[in-house]
């Protein structure tokens, strides 16, 4: 018998979700629709839609952390409502943002103990750029003390993920990109001298080059600046991009000296929601001691309770990640992270030795020495008989999103291969890709098989 409203219309709350009027045409995409719908009738048809997307398990481009445990979703929702930026009416948040800022610091060596500067971010893109802007503020101040021009700073720094560029161009810094040299995989102290000046707000060095996952030589970067200093009295602090290294190094190569054991070293920015395996949506940046981050960066504000202070790029933003973030570090621990992490150190090992078997491969990273992951390119691009980017169509058949790309500008001739082995990718999976991507190389080297025609436009 069918439910009516007292209006006549059928009551769609009892009927099945894909028979309501909601999911007999299409979503709306230019007008809010007039009526209510059944929450169960919208989600349906909006978990079907993202369903197109690929599966985040595969894909092998993103740093970004796709598996959480039952437990960080369940902080996560119930943190939904919490502004971060409200200290005074979420203090046990804010207490925990501060807990996690010293636990990093101390990770990294930090000598400031108590008094260490830091704070969250949205990720390590904005916790990068506010570790510019303190370097573009301190080298200001110097300047005008000085009695000199303070109108033309630059950044010296190697083959660095985009945020860089944004920063150069929306706070009018000069970027100086060091142009990579042959078989190098990251920036190399004999190119700084021939690029560094009076005009230098710091040196960005990259524990994770984007392109080749490979670390820069940062405790050799930071001994030629010292060089620098010694021999023209340029003193030129030291910024780490530790995105993706931060929360690696320290757990799979902790006799590696990177962090702030290097007096040269200001501050730090890395991603939680990277190797620091939180959910997306945090970042970290740390300065070496409290005096470093000009007081002129920190607004107060009084108009959600109480005086409070804040150094971002943004205002209002989820507590969730920040609560996920401390949830991690307290869950896995140094074993933890160390256990994770060479898992993955081990999956890429394997298929960095299985890529190198394949034949027509070089590897440029082998997953070995830094970040848990492999890059690798054509031995003989003009004989191979198809290219990289032919290998990534193939390989999205399967679901893989094994990205290729060019390296930057200077070697943009040679077009490289990377995967990312994450939290949550298991060596079962790692080895299912492997297998994959063999029968993708006999495909295209097929005898007698028609020039691939791939649909990937880069």
């Amino acid at each position: 018998m069918a439910v009516h409203r007292v209006d006549g219309r059928r009551d769609e709350t009892l009927a099945d979700v894909y028979g309501q009027a909601v999911s007999r045409r299409p979503l709306p995409k230019y007008r809010v629709p007039d009526d209510l719908s059944d929450p169960r009738a919208v989600y349906a048809l909006v978990h079907d839609e993202l369903a197109l997307d690929g599966n985040a398990s595969q894909n092998l481009a993103t740093f970004c952390t796709t598996w959480a445990e039952p437990e960080v979703h369940k902080l996560m929702d119930e943190c939904l409502g919490k502004n971060m930026i409200d200290k005074d009416e979420y203090p046990q948040t804010a207490e925990i943002e501060s807990r996690c800022v010293h636990l990093i610091a101390d990770l990294w060596h930090a000598p400031a103990g108590a008094d260490t500067a830091g704070c969250s971010t949205t990720g390590s893109s904005e916790a990068g750029m506010l570790a510019g802007l303190a370097l573009k503020w301190r080298w200001r101040q110097r300047r005008q003390a000085e009695g000199k021009p303070a109108d033309r700073p630059n950044l010296v720094c190697g083959p660095v993920q985009v945020c860089w560029e944004k920063f150069g161009r929306y706070f009018d810094v000069e970027l100086r990109q060091v142009p990579l040299e042959p078989d190098a995989t990251g920036l190399r102290p004999h190119q700084l001298r021939a690029h560094v000046d009076e005009n230098t707000i710091g040196v960005v060095a990259i524990l994770g080059v984007t392109y080749t996952c490979d670390y820069e030589p940062i405790a050799d970067l930071a001994a030629e600046l010292d060089a620098i200093h010694a021999d023209t009295g340029l003193d030129v602090p030291l910024h780490v991009d530790a995105a993706s290294g931060g929360f690696v190094a320290p757990f799979l190569q902790p006799d590696l000296v990177w962090d702030f054991r290097i007096p040269r070293v200001a501050s730090i920015n890395a991603s939680g929601h990277k190797y620091g395996m939180a959910p997306l949506g945090v970042g970290w940046v740390v300065w070496r001691t409290a005096e470093l981050l000009p007081e002129e960066l920190v607004f107060r504000v009084s108009y959600l309770g109480g005086d409070m202070p804040t150094f971002a790029l943004n205002f209002t933003r989820p507590g969730g990640e920040v609560v996920a973030q401390y949830y991690t570090l307290l869950r896995l621990g140094r074993a933890g992270y160390r256990a994770v992490h060479a898992a993955c150190r081990e999956s890429a090992r394997e298929l960095g030795r299985q890529v190198a078997d394949m034949g027509p491969f070089t590897l440029l990273y082998d997953g070995d020495r830094a970040l848990p992951a492999v890059s690798w390119t054509l031995t003989d691009p003009p004989g191979a008989g198809f290219t990289l980017y032919d290998v990534t169509d193939r390989l999205r058949r399967r679901g893989w999103q094994v990205p290729a790309y060019p390296l930057p500008p200077d070697r943009a001739e040679t077009v490289i291969q990377r995967v990312l082995v994450r939290h949550g990718i298991s060596f079962d999976k790692i080895m299912l890709l492997a297998d994959d991507l063999r029968a993708v190389v006999g495909e295209l080297t097929r005898p007698g098989t028609p020039a691939p025609h791939s649909a990937f436009h880069h």
